[in-house]
């Protein structure tokens, strides 16, 4: 036979798991988790994978100054970031597609590469072909460029021509993003 269970020992078994489960919730994290957290976080607001971006890390590593300054610099310039942040784009994710399937040019030649690294005074503009398409520019395009989105200072946008223009490189104050770069350096360098 059964043993019949009173409430009060069901509510206490079910506090018990409550509890239980709560710490769990609340637990704090270590300082690798901190890190591995703040280098996902990262990796998904660029749209990158692991190789890709422990590439840009190796190649920011080399270059003198912040290593975590470097690398941002690095990921801002990549052509699918700058198509978003032009506003030629209203996601980065869509801006890569475009790019992809060659509806960018970067001083008037084709550029299907998203992680093409746009230079100092690069012209990023778009294609005759996509600009044909006016339900997509006006859809798209044109919608998003009338947001109130700010174009960061070291991007200049020609509002008429959807074209826009690097004038500098960009530096860690242009990365408004609460973005904790020295947890992923400390990430790689174990």
């Amino acid at each position: 036979m059964k043993k019949a269970v009173s409430t009060t020992e069901q509510s206490s078994k079910r506090d018990y798991a409550v509890k239980k489960e709560e710490s769990k919730r609340t637990r704090k994290l270590s300082e690798y988790g901190k890190q591995l957290h703040e280098k996902q976080k990262v990796k998904q607001m660029y749209g990158l994978r692991e190789r890709q971006f422990s590439r840009f890390f190796k190649v920011a590593v080399q270059k003198k100054g912040a290593t975590g300054e470097s690398l941002l610099s690095l990921l801002e310039r990549r052509l699918d970031n700058v198509v978003y942040r032009l506003k030629l784009a209203t996601t980065r994710r869509q801006a890569r597609q475009i790019v992809v399937h060659g509806h960018i040019l970067v001083n008037g030649k084709k550029v299907h590469t998203p992680s093409y690294l746009v230079g100092l005074d690069d012209i990023v503009s778009l294609a005759a072909n996509i600009l044909a398409k006016t339900v997509f520019v006006e859809h798209v395009i044109d919608k998003r460029l009338n947001t109130a989105a700010k174009v960061p200072e070291w991007l200049e946008l020609n509002k008429g021509e959807r074209r826009g223009n690097v004038l500098r490189y960009p530096v860690r104050t242009d990365i408004q993003t609460p973005i904790e770069e020295h947890l992923i350096v400390e990430l790689y360098s174990k």
